[in-house]
């Protein structure tokens, strides 16, 4: 009887498995990523669309946690996603505040949910705001790496919302960031202004920030169909496409069609609006007030067929961001669809769009109104331009290029993570391996 007992304890190893794993184009098995965002639904962010994208791709299960959206559960098949409603509008400090502190405890509430329901591996979020260290440091401290996706730095986005760059809600949002730098094990950058940013402010080596633009998938260079009616009945048409928040300044592009219109006399041109946000009213109020309501429209929000059609029919696109930080994504959708930029002369920008752009100083609206004049004048500079944009873009800029530098990111983690959980678990066998040897040793050698 002996043996036989001692034969079952040998055989108990046999019948250990893995706990998951996934089945699909990729056979390795990936871990679970959990992404939080706050100021977008998974719907209306093309960044985060993309990103999950890629790991569905890869092979990672995807939950992500976001804003409510009725288009987040079909936008991306494959991916879980976790919702809460949006918080109420409001402007001012308090509110902004309250955002924050409300988007915190619905994240925290799902993530709680999906740590016990299913699990997760990888944690990526996204800023602004810069407030989920509160969830990822004790996620850190139960084995879970995070990711610090930092695309806008929050105290610069508050200052061009309200005007601010001192007081405390300042300052508490600086702390914010240094907190959400540190407890992030690696940090994803759009580009090198924010990666000195996270070095000079957080205190980041190097080796730990990686640079992963933002760029349309090369699918969007397609080009959409030119539509008359688009123009309005005049020969050339500039186009807006983007969110319209305060720091966007369309008031600095409602300022230089005004220039164009009543000061140089251009009257051949209609401009569109393409977009949705906060500064949406006040931007209709200026058009009315600059006078050129008749040669400006605000079409809303717009499908991204519509979109691409607005793109194949203009001339030029327009780009009023002042912002030294920015990587503009409107602009690498212009070049995509091989339109020629007129924008100021910011650090990024002209990283960004080189040569298929024309650069006014910055803040200059009077500047900005001569080179669309000019250039809508050029039709072979507008070509030249277009074949530049469209070449970085192939090139450069699309997102198959971040892809690789991303999906890089999660193996490297993941690969640690088992690495290390495959370390203790075979440790845990050998001691029970040396404590089954002990009262069975004698048996064997009877």
């Amino acid at each position: 009887m002996m043996p036989r007992r001692s034969q079952h304890r040998r055989s108990q190893p046999r019948r250990i498995q893995p706990r998951r794993v996934q089945h699909g184009r990729n056979q390795h098995s990936r871990g679970r990523v959990l992404l939080i965002v706050e100021s977008l639904p998974l719907a209306g962010d093309s960044r985060l669309r993309r990103e999950v994208q890629s790991l569905l791709a890869d092979g990672f299960p995807v939950t992500v946690i976001c804003r409510r959206d009725p288009r987040n559960r079909t936008c991306l098949p494959g991916a879980r996603v976790l919702e809460y409603p949006a918080p109420p509008e409001g402007s001012g400090s308090l509110a902004f505040a309250f955002e924050y502190a409300y988007s915190l405890a619905m994240a925290g509430l799902l993530a709680g949910w999906e740590l016990v329901r299913r699990g997760f591996d990888i944690v990526q979020v996204g800023s602004p705001p810069d407030i989920y260290f509160l969830l990822t440091a004790p996620l850190r401290w139960l084995g879970k790496p995070v990711v610090f996706d930092f695309r806008d730095p929050s105290p610069e986005t508050y200052a061009a919302r309200y005007g601010s760059t001192g007081g405390p809600m300042y300052r508490a949002l600086l702390r914010l960031e240094w907190y959400s730098f540190r407890a992030a094990d690696r940090i994803l950058v759009v580009n090198d202004s924010l990666r000195q940013i996270a070095r000079s402010r957080g205190g980041i080596d190097n080796d730990k920030i990686i640079t992963v633009g933002a760029g349309p998938p090369l699918s969007q260079g397609a080009r959409g169909h030119a539509v008359s009616w688009l123009r309005a009945d005049r020969p050339y048409l500039c186009c807006f496409v983007g969110k319209m928040g305060r720091q966007d300044r369309v008031d600095l592009a409602l300022q230089a069609v005004a220039r164009l219109v009543h000061g140089r006399h251009r009257t051949d041109c209609s401009f569109a609006f393409v977009g949705t946000g906060d500064a949406l009213p006040a931007a209709r109020q200026q058009a009315a007030e600059l006078e050129i309501t008749d040669w400006v429209s605000f079409p809303g929000w717009a499908e991204q067929a519509l979109v691409r059609d607005y793109l194949a029919t203009a001339d030029l696109g327009l780009e009023p961001n002042t912002e030294a930080y920015v990587s503009p994504v409107k602009v690498m959708e212009y070049m995509a669809a091989g339109l020629p930029v007129v924008a100021f002369d910011t650090k990024e920008t002209v990283r960004l769009a080189a040569d298929a752009a024309r650069y006014a100083p910055e803040g200059d609206a009077d500047a900005m109104a001569g080179l669309v004049d000019e250039l809508l004048d050029s039709g072979t500079t507008r070509a030249q331009m277009s074949r530049a944009g469209q070449l970085r873009f192939r090139e450069l800029i699309a997102w198959e290029h971040q892809a690789v530098r991303y999906l890089a990111v999660f193996r490297a983690l993941g690969s640690q993570r088992s690495g290390t959980s495959g370390l203790r678990r075979r440790g845990r066998s050998a001691r029970r391996r040396d404590r089954d040897k002990r009262p069975y040793a004698p048996a064997w050698h009877c």
